[in-house]
């Protein structure tokens, strides 16, 4: 019996020769999980998207060096994660001023109640918006190690192999980060367990 290839995998091997519609395939794929997973990171969407463009010019320039003996999306979140952690040191020598602040939602209809639609009113919304900002400002304040082993399980469901080979280290090391993330996460977020916000159940 034939093992399973990675239809990824050999899409990587066709941008290896230079096979640029494959690339495109892999970047309209894997843009806005790598877009979400550096925002999660770094906590700033615009720095997030330009990241991911790196990240992608990254896999480019690099695709010579791809062996397929791996999933490929370990391989891509593997520099995903280490683009992160170069940005996080570069923000330790040069701190500055944080651009992503809490805008108001003065836009649109998010703030308008429409009661034939059911759309939540002003007042839910706010909640909601406050209660998803306490979620990311404690998810942010994970050590990285620990903020990444549980982004990758929880929003991009890699498996626990696969976790271990992103971050470099063992399978126990893995189990034992993630769950001292949930810990920590469930600890911090006690008051909104049961508010609807966040599924205790899924960290």
């Amino acid at each position: 019996m034939r093992p399973e290839v990675d239809p990824d995998a050999a899409l990587m091997l066709r941008v290896q020769r230079g096979d640029r519609e494959a690339f495109a395939r892999l970047v309209d794929r894997y843009q806005q999980p790598v877009i979400s997973f550096v925002y999660r990171s770094l906590g700033d969407l615009a720095e997030a998207e330009d990241l991911a463009q790196a990240v992608f010019l990254q896999l480019f320039k690099s695709a010579g060096r791809y062996r397929p003996s791996g999933k490929f999306s370990t391989w891509l979140f593997t520099i995903a994660r280490n683009l992160c952690l170069n940005e996080q040191r570069r923000r330790a020598r040069h701190p500055a001023e944080s651009l992503d602040a809490p805008r108001e939602d003065g836009e649109g209809g998010s703030w308008v109640s429409s009661r034939e639609s059911g759309e939540p009113g002003p007042v839910d919304l706010t909640l909601r918006h406050e209660l998803e900002a306490r979620v990311e400002e404690a998810i942010q304040a994970l050590p990285e190690n620990q903020r990444t082993a549980l982004l990758l399980c929880r929003e991009e469901e890699f498996s626990y192999d696969d976790i271990s080979r992103v971050l470099g280290c063992s399978l126990t090391a893995t189990k034992s980060l993630i769950h001292r993330a949930r810990e920590t996460l469930k600890a911090r977020l006690k008051p909104y367990l049961h508010s609807g916000v966040w599924d205790s159940e899924s960290t």
